[in-house]
């Protein structure tokens, strides 16, 4: 078994058993259709490790804290799917350019008061970005939460994300230089 495969496996076994906000159940996976018409609507690729997430195990409702996004369809609650809130953020850039959603990153898990997990589908590794605009500038409003998505999914699996109780006071790295998107990927802060 491939280390991909093993942590799909690890993943599947874990999203079974912990139900963020009590779920009843887990969401049916997607099917290669929705996920080819998820990528023409976003205009890229899901990294194949965030594909296979939505195809094997569920339409989002698993992971860190709240969970995945679905993809496509919002859920029940009203929460966006991960197509829809990169749409009404790149919009939203838009409108205001200081606040410019990076093309390429998709917000994959809401953390609420506005801050989402986010993969960075142009990185080879998938990076995984957390966005926080609650400090109100827009330069300091991106920081490294994962190198990759697996790496990201290993801390969720370990309990050792910077989300859990005990590790709340990490400190995520800063990304600057990401807004309006003018590099494939973040530079770390000095």
């Amino acid at each position: 078994m491939t280390e991909h495969e093993q942590l799909l496996r690890q993943v599947a076994d874990k999203a079974r058993t912990t139900r963020p906000w009590g779920r009843a159940s887990l969401p049916e996976p997607i099917d290669a259709a929705t996920l080819a018409r998820a990528e023409t609507l976003l205009g890229f690729a899901l990294p194949p490790l965030l594909a296979e997430l939505y195809l094997r195990t569920g339409d989002g409702g698993f992971g860190p804290e709240y969970g995945l996004l679905p993809l496509l369809d919002s859920t029940p609650s009203g929460e966006p799917a991960a197509v829809a809130q990169y749409h009404a953020n790149r919009e939203s850039g838009r409108d205001d350019p200081d606040r410019a959603w990076p093309e390429g990153v998709l917000p994959i898990s809401h953390w609420g008061c506005g801050m989402y997990a986010c993969v960075d589908c142009r990185s080879p590794q998938a990076t995984v970005l957390l966005f926080d605009p609650n400090p109100g500038d827009p330069d300091h409003a991106w920081f490294l939460d994962a190198p990759g998505l697996a790496d990201w999914l290993h801390s969720w699996i370990r309990g050792t994300g910077w989300y859990e109780e005990g590790n709340e006071e990490a400190d995520l790295e800063p990304c600057t230089g990401f807004r309006g998107r003018p590099a494939p990927t973040p530079e770390l802060r000095p």
